[in-house]
């Protein structure tokens, strides 16, 4: 994909227009079945940036897209998040206007959500900051659940335009969302093999990471940091450890961090001071208070505990 600025798609009437669909029927909210890619969407779809949120549910779509950094074959049926703002885009190489897509698109502006409870909840749900190629494996039973859902949202705008209408496609919004919640928390637990490398690959990662003699200089890796050497977004790959392990990405980081603290205090005679310079910290009562609170001793009475 070339290095240019994202095509900037403000509203959802324009996405109708540049996918060649009648104009919507709702401005804010619209439930799109896919069935082709068109040449002038093709134009502009090198980048994007939309400023609604997206929920697409993909099939047979071969096509090469990319989020970010990372790339993904859309050849299976998928469901795959954007929030307002991300950037989105389809590599055009080998690409043809008459390609075949099967599928479905919600698209939701934040809008739609205001004065509701859905407005502030929908942050909650951290796979709207998952990459691409961390989206969403849909059994036939669960694709068959989320396209129910998107034709009753369909049904709601085209048919019953009222005051309790958009009270009811919140709710079947926020019921799809669950719905992938749940179906995330599936594939966390199915895809064992896949885990599993993540949770060996974290593992030698802050190994490395607490044997360097870096950690002067760089201090303890951030989340953001170990996230990016194991090519995973944040959200998606502390989600992962969270249903693994029960500990998400910052408290593996920490329990590594404890771990080799205690072993440099019990089984050397470095000052703390020294210790604490080791592990980058410029102030040495930050180290010993950020042990105690992890370990209920001070890293002197933590020594001392060896010594009687």
């Amino acid at each position: 994909m070339k290095n240019v600025s994202p095509f900037h798609i403000r509203s959802i009437t324009e996405l109708h227009r540049l996918r060649k669909f009648p104009p919507p029927m709702h401005p804010s909210v619209s439930v799109l079945q896919l069935n082709s890619i068109n040449q002038e969407f093709l134009e502009v779809a090198g980048a994007m940036v939309f400023d609604f949120y997206c929920i697409s549910l993909k099939r047979n779509f071969n096509l090469n897209l990319k989020y970010g950094q990372h790339r993904y074959d859309f050849d299976e049926g998928v469901l795959y998040f954007l929030a307002p703002g991300q950037v989105f885009g389809i590599e055009q190489e080998m690409v043809e206007a008459s390609n075949k897509v099967t599928g479905w698109m919600l698209l939701i502006h934040p809008d739609f959500l205001w004065h509701t409870a859905l407005a502030k909840g929908i942050k909650k749900y951290d796979f709207f900051d998952y990459s691409v190629n961390e989206a969403l494996f849909l059994s036939d039973k669960e694709e068959a659940i989320i396209v129910g859902i998107l034709q009753n949202i369909e049904q709601e705008y085209k048919e019953n335009t009222d005051k309790f209408s958009q009270d009811i496609i919140i709710n079947h919004i926020e019921a799809l969302l669950n719905y992938a919640d749940r179906f995330y928390h599936r594939q966390f637990l199915t895809r064992k093999i896949a885990n599993h490398q993540v949770l060996e690959r974290l593992d030698e990662l802050l190994k490395e990471a607490f044997t360097s003699t870096a950690l002067i200089s760089s201090g303890i890796p951030t989340v953001q940091q170990i996230a990016d050497k194991l090519h995973l977004s944040r959200n998606y790959l502390s989600s992962l450890l969270t249903v693994a392990t029960g500990r998400n990405t910052k408290q593996h980081i920490q329990d590594k961090f404890i771990s080799v603290a205690k072993e440099r205090i019990s089984t050397t005679s470095l000052s703390v001071s020294e210790i604490a310079y080791e592990f980058g910290f410029e102030h040495p009562q930050s180290f010993s208070r950020m042990f105690k609170s992890k370990t209920g001793m001070s890293p002197l009475a933590f020594r001392e505990s060896f010594s009687d």
